[in-house]
């Protein structure tokens, strides 16, 4: 199972990290900065799409954002921006649309949730945040072509004057940070599915409410990149019921280990634990309603 799940998931994160390379080297960040509408439901409505156009990946959208804000667009399309970005572009959306190509329903339950969470998000931050989310000093433009992040993360640029050694060089270390989370994510759910009793999980898979939130916990520690989750959410198809794995889909990209520490060096952690104590009740509430009445 480990093997399979590796086969399937590594093209579409050699893919992902390249388009997401591509997009950081050879596409300015003014242009997405210029592409929120000044409206302020528009605004929350093209940062929700604005993955489509621009496939970053989800650790490189922290750096990206905080850039973008210091330069004037808003918290509550960068922080959008972060959340829905990583789910619906075009790569994750081929990925999941392969991984589950006998239910593809779930493709599009995956994105329309993420863009739900993203809109219910974006209007309570407009209508309710009065103060500046950003620890001091966070979001101002950084000094160096360099970057690094609360969890290790790093990016090193060398604008040697060769564009495409830049996006090598950046998908290089993409690729090695993200492809340790997939190697761990991957034997950590064949670990499960080899060693735990299955009676066991399907114990916890049959509970309507308790799988959602296992699934949840599960994608939160795994940190997978959003372009291979869809494999190792497969390897529990039949055990968890598809709410739940929509609930694994949803979360992770949105809020793990890896993302929870880059958004505690941006933002205030008093922002990040409301943040937080959105998504959790709002993806499984939406997984739920969706697993329920849609993907039944």
């Amino acid at each position: 199972m480990l093997i399979s799940i590796l086969l399937e998931a590594l093209p579409f994160l050699i893919l992902g990290v390249f388009a997401s390379s591509i997009m950081h080297v050879f596409i300015p960040e003014a242009w997405i900065r210029k592409g929120i509408p000044r409206n302020p439901i528009l605004g929350i409505v093209m940062a929700c799409l604005l993955g489509i156009v621009f496939p970053i990946c989800e650790c490189g959208l922290i750096p990206v954002v905080r850039r973008l804000t210091a330069k004037g667009m808003p918290a509550y399309a960068g922080v959008v921006f972060i959340l829905v970005g990583p789910i619906v572009n075009p790569i994750v959306f081929s990925s999941t649309y392969l991984a589950f190509r006998t239910k593809p329903e779930m493709v599009y339950a995956r994105m329309g949730l993420a863009i739900a969470i993203g809109l219910l998000v974006g209007l309570l931050l407009y209508y309710f945040l009065k103060q500046s989310p950003f620890r001091r000093g966070k979001n101002e433009p950084e000094a160096t072509p360099g970057h690094s992040h609360a969890d290790g993360h790093s990016h090193s640029h060398s604008h040697s004057g060769n564009r495409w050694a830049d996006v090598f060089e950046h998908a290089g270390a993409e690729f090695f940070d993200m492809g340790k989370y997939l190697i761990v994510g991957s034997m950590l759910a064949a670990a499960i599915q080899a060693y735990v009793p299955r009676a066991d999980l399907v114990g916890i898979g049959q509970q309507e409410f308790a799988a959602h939130f296992f699934m949840m916990g599960f994608a939160f520690v795994l940190s997978l990149c959003s372009t291979s989750d869809a494999f190792v959410a497969t390897s529990f198809t039949g055990t968890f019921s598809t709410g739940a794995l929509l609930s694994f889909l949803v979360f992770g990209p949105m809020l793990d280990v890896k993302s929870t520490l880059m958004l505690l060096s941006l933002f205030k952690t008093r922002f990040v634990l409301t943040l937080a104590a959105i998504i959790v009740p709002a993806v499984f509430v939406g997984a739920w309603l969706l697993g329920k009445y849609y993907l039944s």
